[in-house]
């Protein structure tokens, strides 16, 4: 392949060309994160968030073949009704797009496509992690990997709280990625605000992050920046609350002898039945609040750029 293996939407190729800030978005959340319509509802919401902030939403994604940053809205509906879509990660990317398929990029597929295409920020609703039960499954996510040698800074609403968060943050500090709280002391919990894990670092500013990011770079350091952004405490369910139900849905996936790759979406639909809905609505608020931070951030990088 000797040209360039993506392909910029028409409007994300105009603010490229403009200087205008793009924040990338990933796809997973779209084809394994929620049902239709609602996914779709969700994308466009988070689209003109970013675009009311002053910056270009790029959604990635691969279709037959084609590594896309930035979709049409006809590709977004169509991606938002697709059966069978990859959940694509830095290992079968390549794979996915070299025989034609369509797949849905994780957080490390969406870095790696965002670094590709010059884009320095990302917004996701929370990254991949330890498993619980990893010390016997080894089951880590290779987002960690990837914040430690791709340069993006990731906002996120911290680990998905199915996840061992302790174990999740011991393996960022081995690799080198700054964890980084907004505005508060401690890692934010996903669906809850706050959790009982504090954070390495805390900035208080998108200024401050946009700074952090580039003087990275200054420093000839690989890899990104976590953004631990806690979700709205009007939209927020407790910690108290949430871990009775992550813990049954974790016994339920035991049960049905889920693992790999199948183990996120089926607990997150296990949490959405527990819940009655109400991780689907905190789910979308934080997912929102991260598009709108991450937003200001990249504003503030193109303002701070040499």
């Amino acid at each position: 392949m000797t040209q360039t293996p993506f392909v910029r939407s028409s409007s994300v190729q105009a603010a490229f060309d403009a200087g205008t800030p793009i924040v990338a978005l990933e796809s997973t959340i779209i084809t394994h994160g929620m049902p239709y319509p609602q996914n779709l509802e969700m994308a466009r919401q988070v689209e003109a968030t970013v675009r009311a902030g002053g910056a270009e939403p790029a959604t990635i994604a691969v279709i037959d073949g084609t590594l896309f940053v930035g979709l049409e809205d006809v590709q977004l509906e169509t991606l938002a009704q697709t059966k069978g879509a990859a959940k694509l990660s830095r290992a079968d990317m390549a794979v996915c797009l070299a025989t034609g398929g369509t797949g849905a990029t994780t957080v490390a597929a969406t870095m790696i496509a965002a670094s590709l295409a010059g884009i320095s920020v990302f917004a996701t609703g929370g990254i991949g992690g330890v498993h619980r039960g990893a010390e016997e499954s080894f089951d880590i996510s290779a987002d960690l990997q990837e914040l430690a040698q791709t340069a993006v800074t990731v906002v996120a609403a911290g680990a998905k709280a199915i996840l061992d968060v302790s174990k999740t943050l011991e393996v960022l500090e081995t690799l080198g990625v700054p964890v980084i709280a907004y505005g508060q002391d401690a890692v934010p919990g996903f669906w809850s605000a706050q959790s009982i894990h504090k954070a390495p670092l805390r900035l208080n500013s998108a200024s401050e992050i946009a700074k952090a990011h580039l003087t990275r770079a200054a420093l000839g350091l690989p890899g990104g920046q976590l953004i631990g952004n806690p979700i709205p405490q009007d939209a927020e369910i407790p910690r108290a609350e949430m871990e009775p139900v992550i813990e049954r849905a974790l016994q339920d996936a035991e049960t049905r002898g889920i693992v790999g790759k199948s183990v996120t979406p089926y607990l997150l639909q296990r949490v959405f039945e527990l819940t009655e809905g109400r991780s689907l609505s905190a789910n979308i608020a934080l997912v929102l609040n991260n598009a709108a931070v991450a937003t200001q951030i990249a504003r503030e990088m193109k303002n701070n750029q040499p």
